[in-house]
């Protein structure tokens, strides 16, 4: 007897391209050879089955797929959860089988089996091999332990980090589902020695396979009691934690920190020892132990993910249904909102037709006009009346019966004797143009006098000449504590050092460090916040810088020169209207202070020619725009260097 070959099982890329109807027809295909193997008798079976290559292929491509995406690529037809179903219990049959195919007793192989069928089913399969697939499955996981092992202890510059990620990523679900693969894995210390040297690797998503890998092994062994082998593991866990610990680097930054922190691994363990009736303090000791190493709330670590609950939020909206009127009511409102989408598009129509039409086709108005649009009515709809109205709903009658409340005044009589001349039609006016004119004026006046004593300005303060710092006043509140002199010296300092060595306020370790650093703070008194914060707003405020070069910058302090500042003949004063008083036309005396406004009396600075022409075209073309701001500033000017008295 011979059957026909199996195809593989095609990648997403093909599977993408084939139509809906030529899908379900290929999983029958595959579904009909599959039940034509396992209604094969054992002898039959043994013969055909177990040494069809193209069988065993499909299985493997088949069952990789599917643990790769999911069932759900199969598609929810009964021909999918048949085959997923039949594809089992063929693989079963061949595992069992006293010559078992050699590719379907690989460990990659039995790890897709485990992710698609669970560990129940999954489980007990691999707890009932055959001899001869155990065999080839021990040679296959030895062939991946030396791997991994070379692999895990090489380092991060020799080692294959994404193959050790795919492979344990893989072994998982075998993991998992079996006891033994756990035990095989972790006989000998070799494979937890270097899933804990790997973990120093920083590489999250490599680490992440690492934690798991490890509980996956530890609870193995709690499942399948071996708890002495467990209680040795745990104390080469602990060996190493205290190693770390003792080391240079972070002590919650270790392979056993991370999984007591972010797998329930302490608490499992417990559990198991409960149920199983051990008594071993040895074993109760180790954990607790282990336990001391779960890192606090906060510091950092794998965190673990939180269960989602959802909640119904209860906002007390639900509908009143004690009251079938209110019902009715709101039936009616959605009905009338229907009824006027329809009149839409047929005004002629009438709201009972289009009642009828809605009662028809179960108020779904989109076949509704469907059916008026196409004509395709039936027969009992077609004959009733196209203009026919709906009835008025009688109006909701109140629990319970009112009470009418008889008005304050019963009797007409009164009204119907009162003077015609008192009747008025609509809103009462006093707006007529007789009205208008036979008012007095005062209230106009007044309302005219407001206006004109209205400044809209009036709340505005003149800002101009603020920029400029002119001045306009001088403050003559004596100096606290805070601004005597010493904060003149203090600014000095700062901006001599700052143009002598900008590097010294800038914000690093080592300019704290230096020595002009030093030196500024102890002649200043500022921290090094205010030094820095200082040095900022020099350089944000161009403004305070040229006012600080101005001040700070070009004049020493020193005045090798002192020249007269009175007025002579032949010179005018630079800056305002009237002429300094000294000798001359007005002047008394030399050392007589002058009158008006000009800049006379006692002033530092050389003397400025201001009989230039340039300067007189300059003062006369600024006369009416500037007003009484020269007079005003010059005196401010004045006043602030000392040179008289104000009043």
């Amino acid at each position: 007897m011979v059957l026909p070959a199996f195809a593989l099982f095609p990648l997403s890329d093909l599977r993408s391209q084939l139509p809906p109807q030529e899908w379900v027809t290929c999983l029958e295909s595959w579904l009909v050879l599959v039940d034509s193997h396992l209604s094969l008798s054992k002898a039959e079976f043994a013969s055909i089955s177990t040494k069809d290559e193209t069988l065993a292929n499909f299985l493997a491509s088949f069952l990789r797929e599917v643990a790769r995406d999911g069932a759900g690529i199969l598609g929810s037809s009964e021909s999918a959860k048949k085959l997923l179903r039949d594809c089992f219990l063929l693989t079963a049959e061949l595992l069992q089988s006293a010559s078992p195919p050699p590719a379907l007793a690989q460990w990659e192989f039995l790890a897709d089996m485990s992710r698609t069928y669970g560990k129940k089913r999954g489980g007990s399969l691999l707890n009932q091999l055959s001899q001869p697939a155990q065999s080839i499955l021990d040679t296959s996981m030895s062939g991946l332990k030396r791997f991994l092992v070379k692999n895990l202890e090489a380092g991060i510059r020799e080692a294959d980090l994404r193959a050790i990620e795919e492979r344990l990523d893989r072994l998982g679900d075998l993991i998992h589902a079996s006891p033994s693969v756990a035990g095989f894995f972790l006989a000998g210390s070799d494979f937890l020695d270097g899933l804990i040297t790997c973990f120093k690797i920083m590489n999250p998503p490599l680490r992440k396979v690492l934690i798991s890998t490890t509980y996956l092994c530890l609870m193995g062994l709690a499942e399948g009691e071996k708890m002495s082998a467990l209680t040795d593991q745990l104390y080469s866990l602990k060996a190493a934690a205290d190693t770390h610990k003792s080391g240079p680097l972070n002590v919650n930054d270790s392979l056993v920190a991370e999984l007591v922190t972010a797998t329930p691994l302490i608490q499992q363990l417990q559990r198991k020892l409960e149920e199983s009736g051990n008594t071993s303090s040895r074993t109760r000791s180790i954990l607790t132990e282990l336990a001391s190493f779960k890192k606090s709330t906060g510091s950092g670590g794998l965190p673990r993910p939180k269960r989602l609950i959802r909640r119904k939020i209860d906002k007390g909206k639900a509908l009143d249904l004690s009251s079938p009127a209110e019902l009715q009511q709101e039936i009616h409102i959605h009905r009338m909102s229907q009824i006027t989408q329809v009149q839409d598009l047929f005004p002629d129509l009438g709201s009972a037709f289009i009642s009828a039409l809605l009662d028809e086709y179960a108020e779904s108005t989109e076949q509704v006009i469907a059916h008026l649009l196409e004509d395709s009515l039936p027969p009992h709809l077609a004959s009733l009346d196209r203009s026919a109205s709906l009835t008025a709903h009688p109006p909701l009658s109140s629990h319970l019966p009112t009470h009418p409340t008889p008005p304050p005044f019963d009797d007409d009589d009164p009204l119907l004797s009162a003077d015609l001349s008192r009747l008025q039609v609509g809103k009462r006016t006093d707006t007529s143009a007789d009205a208008l004119l036979a008012r007095p004026t005062v209230s106009k006046a007044s309302i005219l006098a407001a206006l004109a004593a209205f400044d809209s300005d009036d709340d505005e303060r003149d800002d101009t000449y603020d920029a400029a710092d002119v001045g306009g006043t001088v403050d003559t509140a004596p100096l606290g504590a805070d601004d005597q002199p010493m904060t003149e010296g203090v600014e000095a300092a700062l901006f001599r050092a700052w143009t002598a060595t900008p590097a010294a306020f800038e914000r690093t370790p080592v300019a704290r460090r230096g020595v002009e650093r030093a030196r500024l703070r102890m002649e200043t008194g500022m921290s090094d916040e205010q030094v820095e914060g200082w040095a900022v707003m020099m350089g944000r405020d161009p403004g305070m810088k040229r006012r600080l070069q101005a001040r700070w910058g070009e004049w020493k302090g020193e005045q090798r020169e002192v020249e007269g500042t009175a007025w002579r003949a032949g010179e005018e004063e630079e800056g305002g209207d009237g002429q300094a008083g000294g000798q001359g036309q007005r002047g008394g005396g030399g050392m007589q202070r002058g009158r008006g406004r000009g800049r006379g009396g006692r002033g530092g600075g050389p003397p400025v020619a201001a009989d230039s022409e340039l300067a007189r075209r300059r003062k006369e073309a600024n006369k009416s725009s500037r007003a009484n701001h020269n007079r005003r500033d010059g005196r401010a000017r004045k006043m602030a260097r000392g040179g008289g008295l104000p009043g």
